[in-house]
């Protein structure tokens, strides 16, 4: 009998073996044949930054929107600012973000580059702090005690050395607006050419007498013991004074106009995370740049392209004959078509995530 039981038992645990096996074996089956193949990213080139513009393109790729919407961010190291516009145009880079002023500059001298969709922008709302606003005006107050604002510049003798980064954007730009406003002539200001955060060193030195920071270094101003003298919202810009585009060539937005689409839709996510999370967004800002920051610009969250914030920049650079009238128009700076795609593929996401949530 106890010869027969062993027999039993050896049978129970073989079959119960077996089943674990059989079962197993299923489920790894299963699994391989549900197993969908990764999608393969479409890769998209732009350069590396160590500035005020990095946030929207490291907030998008480190929290996975530019994998989401099937792109694959390729950096392909600092490129200096002149010479950014030439790198799309080359193909060496496929994207940048730039003001209306600069892009409009490039467009007039035959750059064939389309904006799709919009990235910084000043914010209005009240409510929102002026940290993020898009740019800062400084002196240094040792070196400049007798102004205490904008409008005192005009007392200051002889140029003007002012920082920017490079020419035709928001910093000569606002600051001949404002200059224009207080009544200093233009010509005042003799510009010179910097990093924002070789400025806050150059302004402490003496070696220029204005700096127009942007948020990342408002901070490393405020340390340094700089006078801040008018920001952004003086100029009565509103929302346009801190608007910027991405801009690709208009032969790559021809060829994949899908692609430029998913890649819109994924840095207005990015957008959208940076403005709900400023304190997260800042610390990030920080590990791009390797410096301390307290913040960062304020980004647009609409899919779609508004015209009406391009006018004044085009109409400065008409008014001062840096382009000829009506060669570049709000209409043809941009391009509404990446748009129409994503309202379109936003409709759809709408629509079958409204089927799913009926069949639960």
């Amino acid at each position: 009998m106890k010869g027969i039981k062993r027999i039993h038992t050896w049978l129970a645990a073989t079959l119960g073996l077996a089943l674990v096996v059989t079962v197993g074996i299923g489920i790894f089956s299963n699994a391989q044949v549900s197993a969908a193949p990764q999608k393969e990213l479409f890769e998209i080139k732009t350069w590396t930054r160590k500035d005020c513009s990095v946030t929207p393109w490291y907030v998008t790729d480190k929290l996975g929107f530019f994998a989401e919407e099937g792109i694959k961010l390729k950096l392909t190291g600092e490129t200096q600012a002149p010479l950014q516009i030439p790198s799309i145009l080359k193909g060496n880079n496929d994207v940048g973000t730039f003001h209306p002023n600069q892009a409009a500059v490039a467009k007039a001298g035959g750059a064939k580059i389309t904006g799709v969709v919009q990235g910084g922008i000043e914010p209005t709302d009240p409510k929102i702090p002026e940290k993020f606003r898009h740019m800062w005006w400084y002196v240094n107050p040792t070196k400049s005690p007798n102004v205490k604002s904008f409008a005192d510049l005009k007392n200051l003798p002889g140029k003007i050395k002012i920082a920017t980064i490079t020419r035709n954007i928001c910093a000569d730009f606002e600051t001949n607006l404002l200059a224009d406003k207080y009544g200093i002539p233009r010509d005042k200001f003799e510009w010179v050419a910097m990093p924002d955060i070789q400025a806050i060193q150059a302004l402490k030195q003496g070696l220029i007498q204005v700096s127009i920071p942007h948020p990342p270094f408002y901070k490393g101003m405020a340390d340094a013991g700089m006078k801040k003298i008018a920001d952004t919202f003086e100029t009565g810009l509103g929302a346009s004074a801190g608007v910027t585009f991405y801009f690709f060539r208009d032969e790559f937005i021809k060829q994949h106009p899908d692609k430029v689409a998913a890649f819109s839709r994924a840095v207005i996510k990015g957008q959208r995370w940076a403005n709900a999370n400023p304190e997260k967004s800042a610390k990030m800002t920080e590990e791009a740049i390797g410096v301390p920051v307290t913040g960062n610009h304020y980004y647009s969250t609409a899919i779609q392209v508004d015209e009406k914030l391009i006018a004044p920049w085009l109409k400065d650079l008409e008014d001062n004959k840096v382009i000829p009238k009506g060669k570049v128009t709000t209409s043809n700076l941009i391009t509404h078509d990446i748009e129409k795609i994503n309202l379109k593929v936003e409709a759809e996401r709408k629509k079958a995530k409204g089927s799913l949530k009926k069949q639960s």
